[in-house]
């Protein structure tokens, strides 16, 4: 079905891909793997018109691509469900595919559209209802929306970037269903993934990246995770990373029926309430758009608590200011790197200094000290591995590994008493995953508390002292990890009370 040969694209003098060949059989499923920073992005904006390559061959279904922008790719068959949904929240299901399918005609015809998205969903397992509003629907919902778009629009191949990334276990395995049926009509697909688990379940063989070239391929049948990983990174980076039995200190965090209201008056958060001691981590699960985005906001003072209380250390920082909570112990990592952690114009050592900018040693009677700045950023790039030309490199010419330890760098190098960690591997390869969560669980055992958000389980259950699941803005009880039950915290995490299941 698809055959791209010797692909090339450099942006100045970096080459983000370098001779790639691709091929996808019909009714394939391939896995594209790869560090951040590998060429993965580059080469599918290539095959997607969103960029032009600078030299190779692309050809599909026995046609040539050549110079096509994103209209004529999906003209052809192509469909790229991106990581960031492009829906209307305020519209219906029905009146969305209608924005972005031209077969709606200029006459609009919700009755017969619906009827048809209706037939398509039942036919791939998607179920979809037409007359759903796109912000009442869950993160998996929205993504079948995308996928139904996709298929409505006569897409052949599906180009999936980081499908599972924001899903609960239940709509992972869902997700991983609905590939198959799109598989069993006959419909390819590309899935990008850095969790390899996933990969060997789904997929039929891989194409691995690594600095814009491809440094291995192979059917799937009798790879490991190990082996995936090492093409991948060079390295094994898959075993179990060491976790040290701490007894927690005293309680450095306490957070009393914290609630949040938006401007429409909804409830974001519902009386949430926790403690954390030091040498903690408390590991909160949940899918996307359930609160933890209001809880970390919250506590790090970026939105205000409509009501309730959070102390930290003794001092009560319900209404503090962000410095307040900074001087008082508090670190924060938000997940968005591209816009909340780093400003990606300012270079690697201004980004290091953005929480102390205006005390020693970066800057003395008011005035700034560029020599601070160099220091820091040359202390914490070795000591944080984080790999640019120099601490007068710009943050956005570093890939998504190294920008997130610019972070850490910044947030963990602090020695915080508490850090707010909210997705902190998202988007990351293995390679950078594990660096993030070894520094986590280093900061854990100096004694640091750790709140960590996320919506990989495995993550939560790897890193967790006690364990709890956010779901419509409340908090449930956090067990002890012993206790936990994965079963139920995936119902939990899907909005299912395991108590009332079982009645």
């Amino acid at each position: 079905m698809l055959d791209m040969r010797g692909i090339e694209k450099s942006y100045g003098a970096v080459k983000a891909n370098r001779g790639i060949d691709l091929a996808v059989a019909d009714g394939a499923i391939v896995g594209l793997l790869g560090e951040n920073g590998s060429g993965k992005s580059t080469l599918m904006k290539v095959l997607f018109g969103i960029v032009a390559a600078d030299a190779g061959t692309i050809t599909f279904k026995g046609r040539a691509l050549r110079h096509h922008g994103p209209r004529a790719a999906i003209a052809a068959g192509l469909g790229m469900i991106h990581q960031h949904f492009t829906l209307v929240d305020a519209m219906s299901v029905t009146e969305n595919i209608m924005l972005a399918w031209d077969r709606a005609g200029w006459w609009l015809r919700p009755k017969d559209i619906a009827r048809e998205i209706r037939s398509t969903s039942a036919a791939f397992g998607l179920d979809i209802d037409p007359d759903a509003r796109v912000a009442d629907l869950p993160h998996g919902q929205r993504q079948r929306v995308e996928i139904m778009k996709a298929i409505l629009a006569g897409a052949e191949l599906l180009i999936l970037d980081e499908p599972t990334s924001n899903l609960s276990p239940p709509e992972v395995a869902g997700l991983l269903d609905v590939m198959r049926r799109l598989k069993a009509k006959g419909h390819s697909i590309i899935f990008i993934s850095h969790k390899l688990d996933e990969v060997l379940e789904i997929c039929d063989e891989v194409v691995v990246l690594r600095d814009g070239a491809v440094t291995g391929r192979g059917p799937t049948r009798g790879a490991t995770k190990a082996s995936l990983a090492h093409m991948m990174v060079g390295r094994d980076v898959t075993a179990t990373v060491a976790r040290a039995d701490i007894t927690p200190g005293a309680t450095v965090l306490r957070v009393s029926a914290l609630s949040r209201h938006d401007a429409a008056g909804l409830a974001r958060l519902d009386d949430v309430s926790f403690s954390l001691r030091a040498g903690e981590i408390l590991a909160v699960a949940g899918v996307d758009g359930n609160g933890q985005t209001d809880l970390a906001e919250v506590l790090a003072g970026l939105l205000p608590a409509t009501g309730g209380g959070i102390d930290l250390g003794g001092i009560d920082i319900t209404h503090a200011a962000v410095k307040e909570r900074l001087a008082a112990g508090l670190a924060y990592i938000p997940v968005d790197r591209a816009t909340t952690s780093l400003v990606p114009a300012m270079t690697v050592a201004d980004n290091l200094a953005l929480r102390e900018f205006d005390q020693p040693p970066f800057s003395q009677g008011g005035v700034l000290r560029k020599a601070g700045f160099r220091a820091r950023a040359l202390e914490r790039m070795g000591r944080f591995d984080i790999r640019a030309a120099g601490p007068q490199s710009p943050a956005r010419t570093l890939s998504g590994g190294n920008q997130q330890k610019i972070v850490l760098a910044r947030e963990i190098g602090r020695g915080p008493k508490v850090l707010v960690a909210f997705q902190p591997t998202w988007g990351l390869d293995p390679g950078a995953t594990r660096f993030v969560i070894e520094q986590i669980l280093a900061l854990r055992a100096a004694g640091g508390a750790v709140l960590y958000l996320s919506a990989a389980l495995d993550e939560v259950l790897m890193l967790g002292d006690r364990i709890a699941v956010m779901h419509g803005g409340r908090l449930s009880e956090p067990k002890p990890r012993a206790a936990v039950d994965v079963t139920e915290i995936g119902l939990l995490m899907a909005g299912i009370d395991p108590g009332a299941r079982a009645a």
